[in-house]
């Protein structure tokens, strides 16, 4: 899981937990404003020592969603 700490900041643009060098921190912040734009959400559960789970909701834009 995530520290509670860490979980606060996991969306912010450049945020690493990787060394020096390693990681520029963009994924996460990334993703999440693709989602945004597209109406969408993105959220993560987590339990220190338990494990995460990301959770992707997007808008069904078809006919045929219910």
């Amino acid at each position: 899981g995530i520290k509670s700490e860490i979980l606060d900041k996991l969306f912010a643009p450049f945020f690493t937990t990787k060394a020096v060098g390693k990681g520029t921190g963009l994924g996460m912040s990334v993703s999440y404003i693709i989602i945004e734009k597209h109406g969408g959400k993105l959220y993560c559960h987590s339990v220190v020592d338990e494990g995460a789970e990301f959770v992707i909701e997007l808008p069904c834009k078809s006919p045929f969603c219910t």
